[in-house]
C-alpha cells in the first residue's frame, strides 16, 4: 500500500530531496524490481528495522570504561579510533572509592567496580526484580547493589565469589563486537528500561510501552503484598493490575502450568497490521518441529553453551513479546505456510489468515530475507544460550549471535535501507551508576522503594490503559546499552538524549505510521527520540563492518549464510 510520507521531525535536507516515499534513501529511482517493503512511504530512508533484543545487561556492565580496554596478552585487543567520544562511564572515585565499596551496609559484598575478563564470561544471574533494583538505587545514591541485587559465582578474580560480583564489568576485549560497532556506527549512553524490573516488563515495554492492563490467568500467589512479595503483579489502584516481574504468557503451549498472564493493551504489531505493513517476532526455539543435533525438540529444544558449560532450553516463553496479546499471539506455534507469507497477516489469496500470526523462529528470519521477503519490522530474540542472560548465557555466546545477524544483513541488497537496533530488556541487576530521577511515579506500599518506603518519584502516577493514574510503572528504571548499526547511523558517535525501550516503538510509529500512538497510557507518547543516532541528511553510505563472531574483531569478509 502507499501512504504519504511523514515529514514531521525529518531533517530539512531530507525533505528537500524527497527520497523516502518510493525507495531506499540513497536510491531515488523507484523500479518494479523493488520489494513491496521498499516501496512503502517512510519518514526516513529506513525501510527495514531489525531489533535484536538481548538479555540482562546494564550499560556499565558492558561500556564502563569505553573506549579504553585493558588489552592483556592473549585477549583480542581493542584500540579506539582517534577522536572517539567519551561516555558517561566509570572514572575516578567511581572506580577507586565507589559508594558500593564504602557503604558498610553491603557487608562482605562491598566492592569497587572490577574488570571481568574472557575467562569469567559465565557469571551468576543477579537479582533484577522490580523492588530489588529500586532498593539498590537507594534514593539516587546507587550504593546498595551488593546488598539487594548482588549474587556471586565461585572462583575468579576480584569479588567474583561474593555478592560484590554485581560490580563487575567487561571491556572491549570481551564484548569487542559491540565496541567495534560503536566505533563505526552510533550508540546511546542515556538509554533506560522504561520501568524497573526483569525480562517480561522489558519485553512488553519495547513493543507496547505498557505493563498496565495485566490479566492474571494462572497465579500461585495474589498481587504483591506484605505476605506475597514475590508475586509478578501489583494492584494498580484503579481496580486492575500492573505487571512488575516475570510471568509466562497464557497464550503459549510452552508456558508454565502455575503462573501465566495476558496484557489487555495494544502493541506495535496491532498498528502495523492496521496499515498492512509486514512485521514479525522471531524467537529462538519457537519452531517446535525442529529437532536439534542433541535430539531435543518441541518446547524442550535445548543447546549446550560451551562457555557456560550447561544446556538450556532454546525457547523462553516469558521473553516472547507478542505472545502476551490476544491479537498477536500464536499459542500453538503454528508454522507459516511459506517464506513468501512471513510478515504478512493473510495468505496469498488475501482472505485466509496466515496461521503463524507474525510469530516465528529465528531460523525463519534468515529464510525469509534470503527469499527476498524482508519484513519492514523485525524483532529478534536469540536462542536462550545466545541471548546474553547471565546464569545460562554469556557475552561471548551473545556476541556470536548478534554478529551473525549483522554480518548476514550487511550482505543483503537491502542493507542500504536497513537499521539494526541492538537493545536489552533489563539490566539483570548489574551495577550502573547513572540513576534517573523517576518521571513515572508509583506508590505501592510494598513494591515501590526507590525514594523511600512505598515511594517512587514525587509526581502523579502515569495513566494506565483505562485513562486513570496507576501504580506499578516506576521508571525510568536502569540504564542499558543501545547501539544502532546502519548505513544511516552517525559514525563513532555517542548520543546523550535520554531514551527508553519505548523509544523503539516510537521510531517505528514515526517512520511508518505518521506518528500514530498506541494510547492507553503507553510510554511511546513520552519516550525520547532515537533520531539523534542517525544522519538522515547525509548520503547513507557508511561502510559495512564485518566482525569475527567469536573474537568480535573486524574482518575483511565473512562466509555467506
Amino acid at each position: 500500500m502507499f501512504r504519504r510520507a511523514l515529514m514531521v521531525g525529518v531533517p530539512t535536507a531530507a525533505m528537500a530531496i524527497g527520497l523516502y516515499a518510493c525507495g531506499g534513501g540513497n536510491n531515488s529511482n523507484p523500479s518494479s524490481s523493488q520489494s513491496i517493503q521498499n516501496r512503502l512511504a517512510t519518514a526516513t530512508p529506513i525501510k527495514h528495522v531489525v531489533v535484536i533484543y538481548n538479555e540482562n545487561v546494564s550499560f556499565d556492565h558492558y561500556f564502563a570504561t569505553y573506549p579504553n580496554a585493558a588489552n592483556p596478552a592473549g585477549e583480542p585487543a581493542f584500540t579506539p579510533a582517534a577522536g572517539t567520544p567519551a561516555v558517561n562511564g566509570l572514572t575516578g572515585t567511581l572506580l577507586t572509592a565507589n559508594p558500593n565499596f564504602t557503604n558498610t551496609a553491603n557487608g562482605t559484598g562491598a566492592a569497587n567496580p572490577f574488570r571481568l575478563d574472557r575467562t569469567q564470561a559465565a557469571t551468576a544471574d543477579q537479582n533484577h526484580a522490580y523492588t530489588a533494583e529500586q532498593h539498590a538505587y537507594d534514593n539516587g545514591a546507587a550504593d546498595l547493589f551488593p546488598k539487594y541485587t548482588g549474587k556471586g559465582t565461585a572462583g575468579g578474580a576480584g569479588a567474583f565469589g561474593t555478592a560484590g560480583q554485581v560490580m563487575g564489568y567487561f571491556d572491549g576485549n570481551t564484548v569487542g563486537a559491540l565496541w567495534n560497532y560503536a566505533q563505526k556506527f552510533a550508540m546511546s549512553d542515556n538509554a533506560y528500561t522504561s520501568t524497573y524490573g526483569p525480562s517480561t516488563p522489558g519485553a512488553l515495554e519495547v513493543v507496547s510501552g505498557q505493563t498496565n492492563g495485566l490479566q492474571p490467568v494462572k497465579f500461585s500467589t495474589g498481587p504483591v503484598s506484605a505476605t506475597a512479595t514475590g508475586s509478578y503483579y501489583v494492584n494498580d489502584g484503579q481496580g486492575g493490575f500492573t505487571l512488575i516481574n516475570d510471568v509466562d504468557p497464557a497464550s503459549d503451549t510452552c508456558s508454565s502450568t502455575t503462573d501465566t498472564a495476558l496484557l489487555n493493551a495494544k502493541n506495535i504489531g496491532d498498528l502495523l497490521n492496521a496499515q498492512n505493513i509486514s512485521w514479525g517476532g522471531f524467537m529462538g526455539g519457537f519452531n517446535l518441529q525442529t529437532v536439534n543435533s542433541n535430539g531435543t525438540t518441541g518446547c524442550k529444544r535445548s543447546t549446550l553453551s560451551p562457555v557456560v558449560g550447561q544446556t538450556t532450553a532454546d525457547y523462553v516463553p516469558h521473553h516472547n513479546w507478542f505472545q502476551y496479546f490476544a491479537s498477536t499471539a500464536n499459542p500453538t506455534h503454528a508454522r507459516p505456510s511459506s517464506a513468501a507469507v512471513i510478515g504478512l497477516s493473510l495468505e496469498a489469496d488475501g482472505k485466509t489468515p496466515e496461521p503463524a500470526n507474525h510469530q516465528y523462529d529465528t531460523d525463519d528470519f534468515f529464510a525469509t530475507v534470503k527469499a527476498g521477503n524482508y519484513p519492514s519490522v523485525s524483532f529478534i530474540k536469540a536462542p536462550a544460550f545466545q541471548d546474553g542472560h547471565a546464569g545460562y548465557s554469556d557475552p561471548l555466546d551473545e556476541q556470536a549471535f548478534t554478529a551473525k545477524i549483522v554480518n548476514f544483513l550487511q550482505q543483503q541488497p537491502d542493507w542500504a535501507s536497513t537499521a539494526v537496533i541492538v537493545a536489552w530488556d533489563d539490566s539483570d541487576g548489574w551495577y550502573d551508576h547513572a540513576y534517573a530521577v523517576p518521571t513515572s511515579s508509583s506508590f505501592d506500599a510494598i513494591a515501590d522503594q526507590v525514594n523511600g518506603a512505598g515511594t517512587c518519584g514525587t509526581a502523579t502516577a502515569p495513566l494506565g490503559v483505562k485513562g486513570a493514574p496507576v501504580n506499578g510503572r516506576c521508571g525510568p528504571g536502569t540504564r542499558i546499552p543501545f547501539v544502532v548499526i546502519s548505513p544511516w547511523a552517525k559514525v563513532n558517535y555517542v548520543d546523550h538524549t535520554q531514551i527508553s525501550q519505548a523509544s523503539v516503538t516510537r521510531f517505528i510509529e514515526d517512520n511508518w505510521l505518521n506518528g500514530t500512538r498506541l494510547g492507553g497510557g503507553s510510554f511511546d507518547a513520552t519516550a525520547g527520540s532515537i533520531n539523534g543516532l542517525f544522519n538522515f541528511s547525509g548520503a547513507g553510505n557508511n561502510p559495512t563492518l564485518f566482525v569475527d563472531p567469536n573474537l568480535g574483531t573486524p574482518v575483511a569478509s565473512v562466509p555467506t549464510i
